[in-house]
């Protein structure tokens, strides 16, 4: 079958820009190897999807290339998106820091751009494997439903996090196959995990911190796992995080904990007992156990107090690693934005071909941020593609 455009991955993305191609009146088919399409979209913010947040910026952004989204964040932006969910009257809230969720379910959105892809007259195709992608004077793509011949290829396969909800490498192996690089992958957004047992008697403590590493740094809670930490400061921090580098938690970023001592320097109080004040008790007592002397504020020297408080003020952690993809919200890394035009995501090399999502080299930070990437790159695309 002859077709305008095939677009291979049924998520934020792939939708997206088959909606935006459809508008314009081109023959686009969607292939989709799962029995439905967006799952990750379903499963995202606890089941009410953050679709985007208010206050996207470039630099909320991690590429190779940190100015490459630029174009593509400016053609389609939040107030866009927003314009379109208000037009299928989706119920939504903003719960902080700009990040707008569905106040019903994340369905609502899945539903909206069904609705839209029809509208437009794209043809989705679920439940269909991909076997091979062929180059030639026009594309040549094998699948379980037949093969097709598209003017346009887009690669909206997204990354390797959530392998549980059908994530591959296929994007990755389609780029290479046709000769672009790729930016070396890993998990990110993703809990981190402790080099031994630390603090697994403290799985479910959540303390409001401040956490760093390098330039980067995050005011959020963080979250004791069994295995180490997880919760939306570490998820940030995560993305910028390697191995040979310490992480740097304030673990009272609101406290002068040296004018709390001095205020109290008489307390006959346990020093973990005076610390249940400002911090979870679980944890106080905890922490105190394993790095200090557990005795009556008045009994400790000046020397003493200054090691709590800088410990607490900036306490370095190094990490063993990461939960891996099963755990990651997204990859970092991905088709180098090298190969790719920032107006339209077409391949450079290749004429027609297109990597959209988080398949290419663009990572945004937890918060909405990676489905405007998606919406945009998409619509980027979508208006991109040609017809001949």
């Amino acid at each position: 079958m002859r077709i305008d455009v095939a677009i291979i991955g049924g998520g934020a993305a792939g939708l997206f820009c088959a909606i935006t191609a459809g508008r314009r009146g081109l023959k686009v088919v969607l292939f989709e190897h799962n029995a439905d399409v967006g799952r990750k979209i379903v499963i995202s913010g606890g089941g009410r999807c953050n679709f985007t947040n208010r206050a996207v910026k470039p630099e909320n952004f991690i590429s190779r290339n940190p100015h490459f989204c630029k174009s593509a964040l400016a053609g389609y932006t939040p107030d866009d998106f927003v314009g379109l969910v208000k037009k299928h009257k989706i119920d939504f809230y903003e719960k902080k820091l700009g990040q707008l969720f569905c106040r019903e379910s994340s369905k609502d959105i899945v539903k909206m751009l069904l609705k839209e892809c029809a509208d437009a007259g794209v043809r989705i195709l679920t439940a269909v494997e991909v076997k091979s992608v062929d180059p030639g004077e026009r594309f040549e793509i094998d699948t379980a439903a037949g093969r097709f011949s598209a003017e346009n290829l887009v690669i909206a396969t997204g990354g390797l996090s959530f392998p549980k909800v059908g994530a591959t490498g296929f994007g990755y192996d389609v780029a290479r196959k046709f000769g672009l690089k790729i930016v070396e992958t890993r998990a990110a957004l993703v809990p981190l995990v402790f080099s031994g047992t630390e603090f697994k008697e403290l799985a479910g403590v959540s303390v409001d911190c401040e956490v760093s590493s390098g330039k980067a740094s995050f005011r959020e809670n963080i979250l004791f796992t069994h295995r180490g930490l997880s919760g939306p400061a570490i998820l940030q921090i995560s993305n910028y995080w390697s191995p040979e580098k310490e992480v740097s938690i304030d673990l009272l970023p609101d406290v002068n904990l040296s004018d709390e001592f001095s205020a109290n320097r008489t307390t006959k109080q346990l020093l973990d007992n005076f610390l249940s004040r400002y911090l979870p008790a679980r944890f106080a007592e905890a922490f105190i156990a394993r790095n200090f002397e557990n005795k009556p504020v008045v009994q400790m020297s000046d020397r003493q107090i200054r090691e709590v408080v800088e410990t607490l003020k900036s306490w370095k952690v190094r990490f063993g690693g990461t939960e891996g993809y099963d755990k990651a919200e997204v990859t970092i890394g991905g088709v180098d934005t090298d190969e790719l035009s920032s107006k339209t995501m077409e391949s450079k090399k290749i004429p027609g071909l297109y990597f959209i999502g988080e398949v290419v080299d663009v990572t945004g930070w937890l918060g909405g941020y990676n489905f405007q990437w998606a919406w945009a790159s998409g619509f980027a695309a979508g208006e991109g593609v040609r017809k001949v």
